[in-house]
């Protein structure tokens, strides 16, 4: 039997460029199906991927308890002192997390750009900050580094402009990396400057901790939270980062399942329209293979397997173009509602997913016409009714 599968199979393969227009149109239809469904995966991976090269296991955060994020909370300064102090804190930093409204370059409209002050530790805390044009700005001064996501994000982040905000003008003196992180979408200054700018004297949002090893984390967190003095929350960075993540990435990666589900429908019928075409246009061919001895499992398998070879064809061809089209292209997305840049990663775990999509849409477009042409009775098909 296997040769017979084997036999039947080349020869329905050999076809194929006599059939190349119908051919085609699984081939780019089940593309467009894997295309769309990788580039919006893609979109969840690289957010996620932002926010979690931003955590690092040695660092968390300090929130007022219940806040959530960072904009929300508020965190008075002798409660900085009292968490500053306790033992499994290697360095602290109060920060300010604030938002201004600047122009976007691509469309012109305002969006949110955070302002973060910060205090000098903060530098030492995060060590993969590092200022790669410029220089740091002066303590009491309206200076600002800006991340390179928001120097490509928005209008005026450039080296040694000026842009107003707050009823300021601030001046950016220097550009910064951090490891492909979200604080690359920041601009900081300095704490006391920042506090004053937006009139929030007295408090910080949040602080910033580098602990002296992980396993700390857990017992701060409960030390924090018993402390009658204090209504705060310490949470690990990644814990804290991927908490950020999931919403958006749940949302885009339902939402590409959905679209492509419903692209999916349609190039299931184109398909079944294109495989049920092959095997009319062959139905005395297959007819008398069977007669003269052939049976009819290596004729649904050799339609099977054309159905899922221009199936996988697709699935490649989309993956492949989504990879071109949108693989390193920077984006922004709302995230608290700041505005974090990241970039398209469309990985090998995402062109599996597209190509065992396709596999899929293609043993379902080629089953019912195999099934069909290994049905038909050879008498009928012979007349070529």
């Amino acid at each position: 039997m296997w040769r017979q599968i084997v036999e039947i199979t080349l020869m329905n393969l050999r076809n194929i460029p006599s059939r190349l227009g119908a051919s085609s149109v699984i081939v780019v239809g089940i593309a467009g199906v894997v295309g769309v469904l990788v580039a919006l995966l893609s979109m969840a991976v690289g957010f996620r991927s932002a926010l979690e090269n931003t955590g690092a296991p040695e660092r968390a955060i300090v929130l007022r308890g219940g806040a959530g994020g960072e904009l929300s909370s508020g965190i008075a300064n002798e409660h900085v002192a009292i968490v500053a102090s306790m033992d499994g804190i290697a360095q602290a930093s109060a920060e300010l997390f604030t938002i201004a409204d600047v122009p976007k370059r691509s469309s012109g409209t305002p969006a949110n750009l955070v302002v973060r002050g910060v205090e000098p530790s903060a530098f030492a805390i995060r060590p993969e900050l590092q200022i790669v044009s410029g220089r740091n700005f002066d303590t009491g001064k309206n200076e600002l580094i800006a991340g390179v996501g928001a120097a490509a994000e928005f209008q005026g982040i450039d080296l040694g402009a000026t842009i107003a905000f707050r009823d300021s003008s601030w001046t950016i003196v220097g550009l910064f990396e951090a490891g492909s992180g979200v604080n690359e979408s920041e601009v900081w200054t300095d704490l006391p400057t920042a506090q004053a700018a937006f009139r929030r004297e007295g408090a910080v949002t949040s602080m910033r901790v580098r602990l002296t090893s992980p396993e700390t984390a857990s017992e701060l967190a409960t030390t924090i939270e018993n402390d009658p003095r204090l209504d705060l929350e310490l949470i690990a960075e990644p814990t804290y980062y991927s908490t950020q993540a999931k919403q958006l990435t749940s949302l885009i990666t339902g939402f590409g399942y959905v679209v492509a589900t419903i692209m999916a429908i349609g190039a299931v019928f184109a398909a079944l329209n294109t495989m049920y075409s092959a095997v009319s246009t062959r139905t005395v061919e297959i007819a008398t293979l069977r007669a003269i001895g052939f049976s009819s499992a290596p004729v649904v398998v050799s339609v099977m397997f054309e159905a899922l070879i221009l199936a996988t064809l697709g699935g490649l061809a989309g993956a492949a173009a989504a990879y071109l089209a949108f693989n390193g292209n920077t984006i922004s997305t709302l995230s608290g509602f700041s505005q974090v840049a990241f970039d398209f990663t469309v990985t090998p775990a995402l062109v599996t997913t597209g190509v065992v999509w396709a596999v899929s849409l293609g043993a379902v477009g080629g089953l019912f016409p195999a099934v069909r042409a290994a049905r038909l009775p050879i008498t009928v098909a012979l007349r070529g009714e």
